[in-house]
């Protein structure tokens, strides 16, 4: 088995994305699949992963999770061992990558400039910019020039006293603000946060984008499986912090 790191699955891609989910994978056998998954710790050292908040897939190639303790999101590519359709599903993992996964920050008003940066950002539409299993995994884009920099990312709650669930997708790229424009993939874990009788929360988040401010707004819901996604030219995530 291989592991791949996002900053080595392709060239920077610059089009406008597509919104898509799992996909057939060129480099592993027929029939596999790609998605982003909750990569669950469990007692005895194993662990499952969480495909949807009521799919689990039980890996059948891997006794230990290569994040050890740690409850984390990856993008992961896998084959069903059988056809059997269940909420426990059995599956060979091709290759693993894991996502960089944070709690959310806290809001420290005027500060925040200082403390968590205020350099742009985007936010990509796509397959993998998901709310999901209470984490918000981000597709994110922006400018690297120097190699090696790290970029610090990080999503502020309690912004807005009215609104528990609006947040500020805050970036500081430590003086990188020039160069090519490229992506790549963070998590944050809400399930602290928000707290819900299983029906979809809706979260806010604004940031501050290379045209201006935006904003815009999720669901946390399962995502539906669809086919032929591009996950390619996510190739910065080895520098997001």
């Amino acid at each position: 088995m291989k592991f791949k790191f996002l900053y080595l699955l392709g060239l920077a891609m610059a089009a406008t994305p597509m919104i898509q989910s799992c996909s057939d994978d060129d480099d592993s056998s027929l029939n596999s699949y790609t998605a982003v998954v909750t990569v669950v710790p469990l007692s005895d050292n194993s662990f499952e992963m969480n495909l949807t908040n009521e799919i689990k897939l039980i890996p059948t190639n891997m006794t230990a999770s290569p994040f050890k303790d740690e409850e984390v999101r990856a993008l992961i590519n896998y084959n069903y061992d059988d056809e059997t359709e269940s909420s426990l599903r059995k599956v060979t993992v091709n290759w693993m990558d894991g996502i960089r996964t944070k709690k959310p920050v806290a809001d420290k008003g005027e500060e925040n400039d200082t403390e968590y940066g205020k350099d742009c950002i985007e936010i990509v539409k796509d397959w993998v910019t998901v709310a999901e299993d209470g984490y918000l995994t981000l597709r994110i884009r922006t400018q690297w020039g120097q190699p090696g920099a790290k970029h610090e990312v990080n999503l502020v709650s309690g912004v807005n006293p009215e609104n528990p669930y609006e947040f500020e997708l805050r970036h500081n790229a430590n003086g990188d603000t020039h160069g090519d424009f490229g992506d790549a993939l963070i998590a944050f874990n809400l399930n602290e946060l928000i707290e819900s009788d299983g029906s979809p929360v809706k979260i806010k988040i604004n940031w501050e984008s290379f045209s201006g401010p935006k904003s815009t707004e999720f669901e946390l819901l399962m995502r539906e499986n669809k086919t032929d996604a591009d996950y390619s030219g996510i190739n910065y995530s080895g520098r997001i912090d």
